[in-house]
């Protein structure tokens, strides 16, 4: 378990491809501490376990469901990645629940700069949109963040300056795909009410 808030950006090192899926290895310092092979990290927001670690980086291995399912299908050499560990038990949970199990995929629609923030607007695919709510909890390429607003299936976050910096927001661009992870209790809900699981 996760929860969205982000302990460092790393780096692809390298990737290789084995059997059916990829290898990657990431370059990073801050999350290699207490971090040990078979723990579980978040990369963009997908849950990984780790199968190697060094003094200056991990490895992991992405099965082909993976690379069909996220942005890892995307990955290069030198491409910047949000990076968190899981969430100790005794950890203070400062986003939101967050699986690292990766919904599905969206388009950046729109990117405004405004004075104090930067709001960033994405399509969901239709089947994903009724589990974003307003103010509710989304989580983008692994961050957790609140729904400003809510139109069909354009959905629009704003980022403060701080979050830009530490994440890797900063550096999307309109057309770029990013990770979704819709929120974990309005699956639940949604669920338990739906005719199709009652």
């Amino acid at each position: 378990m996760f929860t969205g808030i982000i302990e460092e950006i790393g780096t692809v090192r390298e990737l290789r491809s084995r059997g059916d899926g990829m290898e990657l290895t990431v370059a990073c310092k801050t999350v290699l501490d207490d971090l040990n092979v078979d723990n579980s990290i978040a990369i963009d927001g997908v849950c990984q376990t780790v199968t190697e670690r060094t003094d200056s980086g991990f490895t992991v291995f992405a099965m082909t469901e993976t690379l069909k399912k996220t942005t890892f299908r995307e990955f290069k050499p030198g491409r910047r990645i949000n990076l968190e560990r899981a969430l100790p038990v005794n950890g203070r949970l400062g986003g939101h629940l967050v699986q690292g199990h990766v919904d599905c995929t969206a388009k950046v629609d729109k990117i405004v700069p405004r004075p104090n923030t930067r709001l960033i607007s994405l399509r969901l695919p239709a089947q994903w949109e009724k589990l974003a709510v307003l103010h509710g909890s989304i989580t983008i390429n692994g961050i957790s963040l609140t729904i400003a607003r809510k139109t069909g299936i354009r959905v629009t976050v704003s980022v403060i300056p701080f979050t830009l910096e530490a994440t890797t927001l900063g550096d999307l661009r309109t057309g770029a795909t990013v990770n979704i992870e819709t929120d974990i209790i309005g699956k639940y809900l949604h669920a338990f009410t739906s005719k199709e699981h009652a």
